[in-house]
């Protein structure tokens, strides 16, 4: 099976610096594996909300997280400065994937790379169609 080529940054959307943390290295002096998911829901979320997307109180968007996956290209570790590049892949009826690409320092190819599908769920925690104006917030991330 032959494995994807490491994006660049030109490929993402939109960036947001990520300092890395001392408790963010393993045993081995990289960045530990669960530490790459935190770091991937920070920046989206950090995204969201500069966006006006609300994720708590009143009018919050409930999104539920089904999938999650990482791929691996070089370590990366505290005192590195990561730069996560944002984009959606697919946006759905109900649903969205968030790409994100991380770059080390000035590095211009990404050293790993993630998604998160989410689902936009009612208040019955069912699945619902995305609104239109989230949506347009949305689609300004895709390529």
């Amino acid at each position: 099976m032959s494995r994807p080529a490491p994006g660049t940054r030109d490929a993402y959307a939109a960036f947001r610096a990520m300092p890395t943390r001392w408790n963010d290295n393993d045993e081995y002096g990289h960045i530990n594996n669960a530490t790459y998911l935190e770091i991937f829901d920070t920046a989206v979320s950090l995204w969201q909300i500069e966006n006006g997307i609300a994720l708590r109180g009143p009018g919050a968007v409930r999104f539920l997280v089904v999938e999650s996956g990482i791929r691996y290209h070089a370590e990366a570790g505290f005192p590195d400065l990561l730069h996560a590049g944002l984009r959606v892949g697919h946006l759905g009826t109900s649903s969205v994937r968030f790409e994100i690409g991380l770059f080390r320092n000035d590095n211009h190819i990404a050293c790993t790379e993630g998604f998160f599908t989410e689902v936009h769920a009612g208040p019955d925690g069912r699945p619902a169609p995305l609104p239109d104006a989230l949506r347009a917030r949305l689609a300004a991330l895709q390529p």
